[in-house]
């Protein structure tokens, strides 16, 4: 039986499934629900310092993309940190803790960026008993405008310094949370390091608009006819946090540096994607906040079934394992050749594929044989691109096949040549005196 038991910058937790710093933890009442449910842990709403009470807005704060049949793609907020009593949250996070000793208890803090708010904040969080703390350096709307969230994040020097403060006035694990808006995520992800950083976690929301609303001709949603950018996440951006993730577990600077993901996980695959590249916990919100606490349960039992069929016995037998697989565009191996390939049996004849790659891509189909209504690959034009499995709505009725060496292309005429394992020392890769990865 599969072991989900999650050891993450010194935190142990009972599987690797968290609960974002979002809405799901903004209190005690939520986060025993989700620990009754089964979750591993959470990382506790954003805390801010004492002072004057967070005002959020009393209207619309969530908005969301949405399919035809109403799946949620994408989700947009523009809530702002807890706007509960500093010392009302700690008071209960202290409670939740002692409660629940075998789950993580993370508590995410955005603070002015001086060294007095930091030095004034963590030991009270600290005093909980809590197992960590998570910097939030990646809000992107309501607090950046005052100096906090993607404003620190967007600036590696200050994620520096204040990871270093945070380490020098706490004994806990400082988990820094990375904002996707930026150019180039090593940068900031070095930076935590350099300050002496547990571990990151990644990515943040995106800045989004939604939309308009098309009677109004206002931005939507709206509160008292205006709005703001807020932070996108869910399904969509899942394969932007990807690439990050990845970019980060490469990058010769952070190599290494444990990873919590962040980003569209709704089920154990998406968790999965993110273990294989190179994290080593997934944190999870929209899909708790549209299906409720229970789904922990499909993906801790979907996880540790896929673990027993492929004989692994604990997360950190596949974390990784896919990351030597992520190269640059350049070092590709263009030697190896792949065809469509329809499954006659399978085919319902609906014509998307040949429709998509007669208009868009290689006429590579047929629609017609015999005269009568037929797709079917033309290998003389197929590049392979995979657009028809993609637009093919029967799973597993295209797929593309790599020709075998010796194998004749019939688009080029030539055959397929037996390519070294490594490709970047291959005669015909038009790249081979470029500078090789790291």
């Amino acid at each position: 039986m599969a072991d989900l038991t999650n050891h993450f910058a010194g935190i142990k937790s009972p599987n690797p499934f968290w609960l974002a710093s979002a809405p799901p933890t903004d209190k005690a009442y939520n986060v025993n629900r989700a620990f009754e449910a089964g979750w591993g842990g959470v990382v506790w709403k954003t805390l801010g310092e004492e002072g004057p009470p967070v005002v959020n807005v009393n209207g619309p704060r969530y908005g969301a993309l949405l399919t035809p049949d109403r799946r949620m793609l994408g989700f947009n907020n523009i809530e702002l940190i807890t706007d509960r009593p500093l010392q009302l949250n700690l008071q209960e996070i202290r409670q939740v803790k002692r409660d629940w000793p075998d789950r993580a208890l993370v508590v995410s803090l955005m603070v002015p960026c001086t060294e007095q708010a930091w030095k004034a904040i963590l030991p009270m969080v600290e005093d909980t008993g809590c197992d960590g703390v998570e910097l939030n350096f990646g809000c992107p709307h309501g607090m950046s405008e005052r100096g906090m969230g993607a404003a620190v994040g967007q600036v590696p020097e200050y994620i520096e310094m204040v990871t270093r403060w945070c380490k020098q006035y706490s004994r806990l694990p400082v988990i820094v949370k990375l904002t996707p808006n930026i150019t180039d995520v090593r940068q900031p992800a070095a930076a935590a390091r350099r300050g002496g950083a547990d571990a990151v976690s990644l990515i943040n929301t995106l800045n989004s608009i939604m939309g308009v609303d098309p009677v109004t001709l206002t931005m939507s949603p709206a509160t008292g006819g205006m709005g703001s950018h807020g932070g996108y996440c869910g399904p969509a951006i899942k394969p932007i946090a990807l690439n990050m993730v990845a970019e980060i577990g490469r990058s010769a600077e952070t190599a290494g540096l444990p990873i919590s993901g962040i980003g569209g996980v709704g089920n154990w695959r998406d968790a999965l994607d993110y273990l294989a590249l190179g994290a080593t916990n997934v944190q999870v919100c929209t899909a708790a906040m549209v299906y409720g606490f229970k789904i922990v349960q499909e993906m801790t039992d979907g996880l540790a079934n896929y673990m027993d069929e492929m004989g692994f016995a604990t997360t950190a037998d596949f974390q990784g394992r896919a990351l030597k697989t992520v190269t640059d565009w350049q070092y590709l191996n263009l030697e190896a050749i792949s065809k469509a390939a329809i499954d006659q049996d399978k085919c319902i004849a609906c014509g998307r594929c040949h429709i998509a790659c007669e208009d868009t891509s290689h006429q590579a189909i047929t629609a017609m044989k015999d005269g009568q209504r037929h797709f079917e690959v033309k290998e003389d034009e197929c590049v392979g691109c995979n657009l028809c499995v993609t637009v093919c709505p029967v799973p597993e009725c295209i797929t593309l096949r790599t020709l075998a060496p010796g194998e004749v292309d019939q688009r080029t005429g030539r055959a397929v040549s037996a390519t070294p394992a490594d490709w970047t020392t291959h005669p015909n890769n038009p790249m081979r005196k470029a500078a090789q990865p790291a």
